[in-house]
């Protein structure tokens, strides 16, 4: 049996970050190293962390536990949920999943991080999780007395300070995603006027279908909003809570460390701050590039593609040993500049960045005309995209597969690319097989200028 040491109610983001706090603390007492202490308290926060998004409340209960001639920190989260009916699907869907963010990844993830990993679920009966670190030999014996010493220094304990800037944070999600369901009200009131507006209108068969061509669009224009808004929602709630942990349990790291006069470790620990700092902001400028994506209004102009080509390669860095290749003659369009800007910039952008081999690189950059349409294509000789990962790097919020994941990529890109496409009544696909990739985009043929329009 286990000797119980403390136990936590665990129902919102804060019981969260104290269960961090709590597994680190007790970690470092039971005498892990630093590397055995982030593991196992960031197994426990992303088990807390499920029972908090999809049960809603439940508890944590560490211990210590004897098994085998060895000593385990032991944590069992328990809630009384539904349970988890498909777990083994959960596994193996997350063996092939690209993104660290994918449905599941915090159980298989978790998983990694500890020595030992149950999960007990009975359906409408509620899940048990035990997650066991191993504590070295050497370790103190963990005594009535000192376990005493322990709860009484927790007790002791003033106001965690990263509670105030997460809660912040929380309120600052809530808030938006108030204003979110304003806008859903909004427009499902003008929705509900459109519908009212038809049946006045039921005497004239001409009004009646005029307005009802103007309720469908109003409707595919709801649903294109709803999804924005949902997956800008999921990025507030998801994807920037990442780093946000992150930089909580930096912080955690950095008071210590002052505290104890180690001014050389809390000055290592800044770069990581920096490092978190900048995902976020990477992951906010790529959210909104994609929202101005594909917006009606933006200007069109006569557009020669080569001159765009010219200014993207410009701004991109790109070492000396890349070969790039362009046409000779590329095609005058009357379109909106930007848009090709965005694309090439991307689709350059990422041949360049994930290239493995620098000092043989080659990207080429073509076009053809079929019908009524124009392909482009931009193909490198790179290490080329494994075939279960090519028809998801198109969707937001998806790296280039799971071998090439940066951390200075927001995993936007690509579904920028695909959102200006759309938008254009175009399409864009990836090839590859083996070594090398070849992204195609189409474009409409008839905004290409000739040359007697041109001098006009």
């Amino acid at each position: 049996m286990p000797r119980s040491l403390l136990k936590i109610n665990i129902a919102n983001e804060l019981d969260v970050v104290l269960a961090y706090r709590r597994a680190m603390q007790l970690s470092e007492k039971t005498g892990m190293a630093q590397a055995s202490q982030t593991k196992f308290a960031t197994a426990v926060s992303e088990i807390c962390r499920n029972v908090v998004e999809h049960v809603g409340n439940g508890t944590i209960q560490f211990g210590i536990v004897q098994e085998s001639g060895h000593n385990y920190l032991e944590a069992t989260v328990s809630d009384r949920g539904r349970g988890i009916g498909n777990l083994d699907h959960i596994y193996d869907r997350a063996r092939y999943a690209s993104s660290a963010t994918a449905r599941g990844m915090g159980i298989v993830n978790s998983r990694k991080l500890v020595d030992f990993f149950e999960i007990r679920t009975e359906h409408e009966q509620g899940t048990a999780v035990t997650l066991r670190k191993r504590i070295p030999t050497q370790s103190p014996v963990v005594t009535k007395s000192l376990k005493e010493v322990w709860l009484q220094e927790f007790n002791d304990e003033e106001g965690i300070s990263p509670y105030a800037e997460i809660k912040k944070q929380n309120m600052q999600q809530l808030e938006l995603l108030e204003k979110l369901r304003l806008r859903n009200l909004e427009a499902e009131q003008q929705l509900q006027e459109i519908r009212r507006l038809n049946l006045q209108l039921q005497h004239s068969n001409f009004e009646i279908q005029t307005l009802s061509e103007e309720r469908e669009r109003r409707n595919l224009e709801l649903q294109k909003v709803n999804a924005d808004l949902d997956a800008f929602a999921h990025t507030v709630s998801h994807d920037l809570r990442s780093p946000l942990q992150n930089i909580g349990g930096i912080i955690n790291f950095l008071e210590n460390s002052l505290q104890t006069g180690n001014n050389e470790d809390a000055a290592s620990l800044l770069p990581m701050l920096r490092e978190q700092a900048s995902k976020m902001d990477k992951l906010i400028t790529g959210i909104l590039a994609y929202s101005l994506a594909g917006h009606h209004s933006l200007h069109r102009q006569i557009v020669s593609v080569r001159v765009v080509l010219q200014k993207v390669l410009e701004s991109l860095y790109i070492p000396a040993s890349f070969r790039i290749i362009l046409p000779d003659d590329m095609p005058t369009l009357y379109t909106q500049e930007i848009y090709f800007y965005q694309i090439f910039s991307n689709l350059l952008g990422n041949a360049v960045k994930y290239h493995d081999r620098p000092e043989e690189a080659v990207i080429e950059v073509a076009f053809s005309f079929e019908s009524d349409h124009i392909l482009f294509t931009v193909q490198d000789n790179g290490p080329g995209i494994a075939p279960e990962d090519q028809e998801q790097i198109f969707s937001k919020y998806e790296a280039l597969g799971h071998n090439l994941t940066r951390s200075d990529s927001s995993g936007l890109g690509l579904a920028i690319v695909k959102r200006i496409l759309e938008e254009k009544h175009g399409d864009v696909w990836v090839e590859s097989a083996g070594r090398g990739t070849r992204f195609v985009f189409s474009w409409p043929a008839s905004e290409v200028v000739t040359e007697s329009e041109e001098g006009e």
